[in-house]
């Protein structure tokens, strides 16, 4: 197949993003033909690597709303893609599934929308939310298929009406494997928890922070990877709390697999998600997990089975499982090795690919068929 993978910015390096740096390069090498499209300029594409064959940019598709430029962008995006003229448009993030799905039915081309979490999830305010929902229902309309990354977010979608059963489909998000330490738990050692997650909402590492002040007499260490606009009023919070010496803010990292592999607890506190690959590729590294109750995380992380999922903004319910897993040392193990085996038997890289691949190629024949 010759497809088009196309996304609002690369330039920043979240969930969606490395879902479509992972799943262009696999498709790639099992012979499909990949082009991707995606907003702002070479400079900051650094998520490829070097490999940045077939790359093209667009100068109008924005993150932010703009009437002038969106309506460019139309354009530009149906001109781009008329000149490579794929058998599908794989979009991905709001702006270019709108965009791409637009171009996509002016062109008579299939197309698919990824929703890597709804604009309109719960915790979303009210007038945004229902912004979202009209827009979704309108370009709902033109669309030929949505893969949501999660059951919520299916359910989501349909109890908002903004698309038809058999226009949806979930296919949960998997990471590639890689080579696992042997999780060894010792009495006498202080446990490493890690959080891996941009400084910014929807993400609350300040939450996590008062929390693991208000347990400062058990012993743990703190380590936080990733950079954004909430990263110094963090750095702050530790400092007026005297956690310096137990709190290790690490910027961003290229070696997240390693940290995982070297620590005990992983934590994600956000105030709505789709279905995070950190959680998945933490699940991947046998540890057990705390999370928000948001999103898909409830597929992943099975209550009191490989972790804890905790109501939204409850630091109380927070303190209560730190302290569990802080203590516990034969049950963070255990509940690592159901994290891994749950990874391989639900969340594996190759299952969403097939799954994906197998619907990519559904769509296309329903809409040839429409047309016989």
């Amino acid at each position: 197949m010759k497809i088009v993978q196309l996304i609002t910015q690369m330039d920043t390096v979240g969930g969606a993003q490395v879902h479509v740096r992972d799943i262009a390069h696999g498709q790639e090498k099992i012979g499909h033909t990949i082009y991707l499209v995606a907003g702002g300029n070479e400079s900051n594409h650094d998520i490829f690597g070097k490999d940045k064959s077939n790359l093209i940019y667009s100068n109008y598709l924005i993150r932010s709303l703009h009437l002038i430029w969106d309506l460019k962008a139309v354009f530009e995006i149906r001109k781009i893609i008329k000149e490579i003229g794929p058998d599908l448009i794989a979009t991905h993030s709001s702006k270019a599934g709108v965009i791409g799905r637009i171009a996509g039915w002016t062109l008579n081309i299939p197309t698919i929308f990824t929703a890597h979490g709804w604009s309109f999830t719960e915790g979303v305010q009210n007038k945004k939310k229902w912004f979202y929902i009209l827009i979704e229902k309108a370009i709902g309309l033109i669309s030929d298929g949505v893969i949501t990354v999660s059951k919520y977010d299916e359910q989501l979608a349909l109890r908002y009406k903004v698309l038809p059963k058999r226009k949806i489909i979930t296919i949960h998000n998997g990471v590639h494997d890689i080579q696992v330490n042997k999780k060894v738990e010792y009495v006498d050692r202080v446990p490493k928890i890690i959080m891996v997650a941009r400084f910014a909402p929807p993400k609350k590492q300040l939450q996590l922070l008062d929390a693991l002040n208000r347990i400062r007499n058990i012993p743990w260490e703190m380590y936080f990877a990733g950079e954004g606009v909430q990263l110094e009023e963090a750095k702050n919070f530790v400092e007026h709390a005297d956690l310096m010496n137990r709190v290790h803010f690490l910027g961003n990292r290229e070696d997240i697999n390693d940290l995982l592999n070297k620590s005990h607890i992983f934590v994600l506190l956000s105030e709505w998600e789709g279905l995070p690959l950190s959680i998945l590729e933490a699940m991947r590294s046998s540890l057990p997990i705390i999370a928000s109750d948001v999103g898909g995380v409830k597929e992943a992380v099975l209550q009191s089975i490989n972790g804890y999922v905790i109501p939204r903004n409850d630091s109380s319910d927070l303190i209560d499982k730190l302290t569990i897993l802080l203590t516990s040392p034969e049950l963070r193990l255990e509940m690592g090795n159901k994290s891994r085996l749950s990874y391989e038997n639900n969340f594996t890289y190759d299952k969403m690919q097939e799954e994906t691949l197998d619907y990519y190629e559904k769509v296309i024949q329903t809409k040839k068929n429409k047309y016989l």
